[in-house]
């Protein structure tokens, strides 16, 4: 059996919103946003678990806690049989260096004024991964990893491409050594041959230093080239998670089969026939009872408007929350 890195367990976490004056005057409570409602996963060794959804839905604030840079409202992360948020785990900074994460934009995370080398220099000396005499060789051994130039080490991050500066951005990641990358719409600005090249080296790199890697994206086609696991979130609730080619090629949450309908096909002959979803995305200030995704399910029922499904397996398929997968995927 594959060995679990990382278990989260019924996440939540909400953000307040500021009140306005007049709320303060009239009294009105306050509100939050309820960006994750329970979610629940583990990641294995080795593997890729992607993770998909539509914009807001909660995938990059579930990165986020993964990170620690955001603190749940309830729930634990547990990496190791440790939870990450106990006072004891926040004062080891270990977990900083093993579990690192990568952003849509390398260009807002990457220091302007410092050059290439200086960055990944900078972070070999934070965690103390070199000797001062080591320093340089391995930053020269860290450019070669992610195919760029000697001379990059030189430059500023304005002098390289979009491609590269993400290279920058994976080298620097991979200076301290991490088990877990936690890949954040790590292509999605990046045009589709640039984005082609930076996933198939983050898979090559995968292979050769053994990483896990939880990758967020909302290209269904590119998960489903990296993935081993997908996890669909909707409404900050996972609705279903299996291995990618049956996920893809069978979904089994009414969710999961709009979703994927949706998605533009490679096959020119394929007309598609995408699943229309009624009504709108509910707002995260306000998720309705029962199944969240109810509101917009052609298969809803009154169990569906007031119990919430829970993740549970479907044999021959994932795990799925939903209270009538087995008459919709027989009918399917």
């Amino acid at each position: 059996m594959t060995q679990t890195v990382m278990k989260i367990d019924d996440l939540h976490l909400s953000f307040p919103v500021s009140r306005s004056l007049l709320d303060v005057v009239q009294r009105k409570p306050g509100k939050s946003v309820n960006a994750l409602n329970g979610v629940s996963l583990e990641l294995k060794h080795g593997e890729t678990l992607g993770v998909v959804g539509e914009s807001g839905c909660g995938k990059s604030t579930l990165a986020r806690c993964i990170v620690r840079l955001y603190a749940p409202t309830s729930g634990r992360i547990h990496f190791e049989d440790q939870d990450i948020f106990d006072a004891e785990a926040k004062r080891d900074r270990s977990y900083n260096r093993r579990v690192q994460m990568m952003f849509q934009d390398p260009y807002s995370s990457l220091n302007p004024r410092m050059s290439t080398g200086d960055i990944l220099a900078e972070a070999l000396r934070v965690h103390q991964m070199r000797p001062e005499a080591d320093i340089a060789p391995r930053v020269a051994e860290l450019l070669g990893l992610v195919r760029l130039p000697q001379d990059a080490a030189e430059k500023l991050p304005h002098e390289f491409s979009g491609g590269q500066r993400q290279r920058i951005a994976i080298a620097r990641a991979l200076a301290v050594e991490p088990e877990v990358l936690i890949a954040d719409e790590l292509v999605s600005a990046l045009d589709v041959s640039v984005q082609a090249q930076v996933v198939n080296l983050l898979l090559e790199l995968q292979e050769r230093l053994q990483l896990t890697i939880l990758f967020v994206a909302h290209d269904l086609r590119l998960v489903r080239h990296v993935s081993n696991r997908v996890a669909v979130i909707y409404l900050g609730r996972i609705v279903e998670i299996g291995d990618s080619e049956t996920l893809f090629s069978a979904p089994s949450h009414p969710y999961s089969q709009a979703l994927l309908s949706a998605a533009p096909s490679l096959d020119p002959d394929d007309k598609g026939a995408a699943i229309q979803l009624e009504g709108e995305l509910p707002s995260p200030l306000n998720v309705p009872p029962g199944c969240p995704f109810h509101v917009r399910c052609r298969h809803v029922t009154a169990q569906c408007r007031t119990v919430v499904p829970a993740l549970r397996t479907l044999e021959g398929r994932g795990e799925v929350a939903c209270h009538h997968a087995e008459e919709i995927n027989q009918h399917a």
